[in-house]
C-alpha cells in the first residue's frame, strides 16, 4: 500500500467524467417568502418523527405509514418525496410559509482555477480523486500488478446545506481513505477467511424498507449469500469490525448498515456503513464501498473511509 499526498483543488473535467457536477446533489425546498432554504428529506424526517411523538390521538394506521416513511426515506425518488411534502402540507419550520417545489443543490465548492479565472475547478469532495487520477503512476509503481492499494489522509469539503446538530455534518474535515483496486474477474482474498466467521450486527437493506432492527449474521454467510458483493468486500468489512472493537467499541451499539439503491453513490456497486450508536443516535464512522470501474483502467475499487 503507498501513501500519497494529492491536491485539494480538483479540475471540473475530472468531476465531470465521474459524474460527480451533474449528480452529486442534495433534493431542496426554499420558503417562498423568506428564500430560506431546507433539505427536503430533513423536513419530512422531521415532520414523521415530531408527529410520532407528540400526536397521541394518531391511528395506529397513520403511526404504521409515518414509520415505513422513516424507514424508506432514502429509496424515495425526488417525485415521491416532493409528493408527500405536499400530502403532508408540511411548512417552512419558522415561518410556516409554503414551500417551493423540489430543485437539486450541487454539493461542491467551486472555484477558478489560471490567471483568466475561466477554468473552472472544485475543492475535493473526498480524498479518493487524487487517487483515482494518478492511478497510472500507482500501477506503474506497483509493478502492473493488481491488487495494490492507496492511502491518503486529507482534507475533503463539501457545501452543506445548514450542518445539523451532530459530529460530522460540518463544511471541511479530515478524511482518511484507502483505495484497493482489484481485477474485477477476481474479487477473491487470500486472508478472507481470517474474518469469515466473525458475527456481528448487519443492517440489510431489505430489513430497512420494512422496518426491522439488525440481525446478527455471520461474515461468511452474508458473502456466501450475495448480501455482501464479494469476498474482497466482506474482507474489508470484517477489518473494521476488528478495529473498531479492538479500539473499545461496545459490539452492542456497532452496526455495518446496507445502503439502500436510490441512497448509493452513481459509481457504487455495494456499499455498507459501520455505524456507533451514541447520544446523536446512530453515527456513520466509517464507509466501505465496492466501486465500478467507471473509468478507461479495467479495475474495481474498494474504497474505506
Amino acid at each position: 500500500m503507498l501513501e500519497v499526498d494529492c491536491p485539494c483543488v480538483t479540475p471540473e473535467v475530472v468531476l465531470k467524467a465521474s459524474g460527480h457536477v451533474d449528480k452529486f446533489t442534495d433534493l431542496m425546498v426554499k420558503d417562498e417568502k423568506m428564500g430560506t432554504c431546507y433539505r427536503a428529506d430533513h423536513l419530512l424526517k422531521d415532520f414523521c418523527n415530531e408527529k410520532l411523538q407528540k400526536d397521541l390521538t394518531m391511528s395506529s394506521e397513520k403511526a404504521v405509514e409515518l414509520k415505513h416513511v422513516l424507514a424508506t426515506l432514502d429509496d424515495l425518488s425526488a417525485e415521491a418525496l416532493g409528493a408527500k411534502i405536499k400530502e403532508y402540507r408540511i411548512l417552512a419550520p419558522e415561518t410556516k410559509n409554503t414551500l417551493s417545489d423540489l430543485y437539486p443543490f450541487n454539493l461542491m465548492f467551486q472555484t477558478s482555477i489560471g490567471p483568466s479565472g475561466l477554468s473552472p475547478g472544485y475543492m475535493c469532495l473526498e480524498t479518493a480523486q487524487g487517487i483515482f487520477v494518478n492511478f497510472k503512476d500507482l500501477y506503474y509503481y506497483n509493478g502492473n500488478k493488481l491488487p495494490f492499494a492507496a492511502a491518503q489522509i486529507g482534507q475533503a469539503f463539501r457545501n452543506e446545506i445548514s450542518p445539523r446538530q451532530g459530529l460530522l455534518r460540518v463544511c471541511e474535515f479530515t478524511l482518511a481513505e484507502t483505495e484497493h483496486f482489484v481485477d474485477p474477474e477476481d474479487k477473491s482474498h487470500p486472508k478472507y477467511k481470517e474474518v469469515a466467521k466473525l458475527k456481528f450486527l448487519m443492517f440489510l437493506r431489505e430489513e430497512q424498507m420494512s422496518g426491522q432492527s439488525a440481525k446478527r449474521i455471520r461474515l461468511g454467510e452474508a458473502v456466501s449469500k450475495g448480501i455482501v458483493n464479494n469476498e474482497t468486500l466482506g474482507y474489508f468489512i470484517g477489518r473494521v469490525y476488528l478495529f473498531l472493537t479492538h479500539l473499545g467499541i461496545d459490539k452492542d451499539r456497532l452496526r455495518f448498515r446496507q445502503h439502500l439503491a436510490n441512497e448509493m453513490a452513481h459509481y457504487v456497486a455495494d456499499c455498507w456503513d459501520a455505524e456507533i450508536e451514541c447520544s446523536y443516535g446512530w453515527i456513520e464512522c466509517v464507509g466501505i464501498v465496492d466501486r465500478f470501474a467507471y473509468d478507461l483502467h479495467a479495475h474495481s475499487v474498494m474504497t474505506i473511509k
